[in-house]
């Protein structure tokens, strides 16, 4: 790319007269700078290394010395801002649609498996900018505000609306599902009928794009997550228990996970734990609410209960040790 190209689209500012006016790639990570790219700094320590590994650009947007005038050394208002007026630049120029989801439609599409023009686009800008970078022309974004910057697009569309009823489930436990899609059966899936109507809005975007696909295996995915226990604690193999305790990070689904529970485990001893700073529709005994994560072993440790909906922390919490040294392996 041209050096003055670049600094027209990030609005950055050159410091010195270089002896260059253009640069091969764009790079991140000091160690694999090769003559001729340019250096992102966002690592200040790395410039020096950039530069003897032949760097002809540095982008920097904090004080810095530009220790060699032969090359470019470039102000932008942030390293971030310039990625993205970059990134804005290639997705105009490669015709890309984006198109914008929840973050479990997006985590379900990563467990799928679909044509090259399909890119599930997720992490910070270094990796968005990787991965979209030298994307091939008219490719189709799927990505969630949640995991990924929306300001790189400069327009985005909505998923389509699915029609309802569209997977006819066949069997059915709280975290397995056996269903029908398009006349093909799909037998044990380790997909929760929860995420049904997720799933259903993503194949009909598949379908509505004609994007051919391939289910892979499905694993969970950090949401409405099951992990078996005993009475002791210990933790056991899926389904190999009647004590469950099921994690949920995001607290905006507290409710409809209670309700879901409520429906598909009305026979069950259920408690819900969540934080103390959110506020729950449901109004009932069964709810308990924590400051951290000790107010949550206490409350699994003096209640009986099938399942325990914890919701606000994932399962790492499990692997955590305690202020006294206890760790949280469910081994009480």
């Amino acid at each position: 790319m041209r050096l003055e190209n670049f600094l027209a689209l990030t609005q950055a500012k050159l410091v010195n007269e270089p002896c260059i006016s253009s640069f091969e790639n764009i790079v991140f990570e000091a160690s694999k700078i090769k003559r001729g790219d340019l250096f992102f700094a966002y690592d200040y320590d790395d410039i020096d290394l950039a530069v003897q590994n032949g760097a002809y650009c540095i982008v920097f947007d904090k004080p810095t010395d530009a220790k060699d005038s032969e090359i470019a050394w470039i102000h932008a208002r942030s390293l971030d801002y310039a990625l993205k007026r970059l990134l804005r630049f290639k997705i105009i120029e490669k015709e890309i649609t984006a198109y914008e989801c929840n973050e479990i439609v997006l985590k379900l599409s990563m467990q799928i498996t679909t044509e090259p023009n399909l890119l599930t686009l997720h992490g910070d800008l270094k990796s968005v900018f990787n991965s979209l970078w030298n994307v091939q022309n008219r490719t189709v974004i799927l990505f969630s505000p949640a995991l990924c910057d929306k300001e790189i697009f400069a327009t985005v569309k909505k998923m389509p609306n699915a029609p309802l009823g569209s997977i006819e489930i066949m069997e059915q436990t709280l975290f397995e599902t056996s269903f029908i899609y398009d006349n093909i059966y799909y037998e044990r899936q380790l997909i929760s009928p929860f995420f049904i109507p997720y799933l259903e809005e993503l194949l009909h975007l598949y379908k509505s794009l004609k994007i051919n696909y391939k289910f892979k295996k499905f694993t969970h995915i950090e949401h409405f997550e099951p992990v078996f226990t005993n009475k002791k604690f210990e933790i056991k193999n899926f389904g190999t228990s009647d004590k469950v305790l099921i994690f949920e990070p995001n607290v905006e689904l507290i409710d409809s996970q209670m309700l879901f529970l409520k429906r598909h485990a009305s026979w069950a001893n259920i408690i819900f734990i969540a934080p103390l700073s959110i506020k729950i529709q449901e109004h009932e005994k069964n709810i308990f609410t924590y400051k951290g994560e000790k107010d949550i072993i206490n409350i699994l440790k003096s209640n009986n209960f099938n399942f325990a909906l914890i919701v606000g922390v994932d399962k790492t919490i499990l692997n955590k040790p305690l202020s006294n040294q206890t760790q949280l392996t469910m081994d009480f």
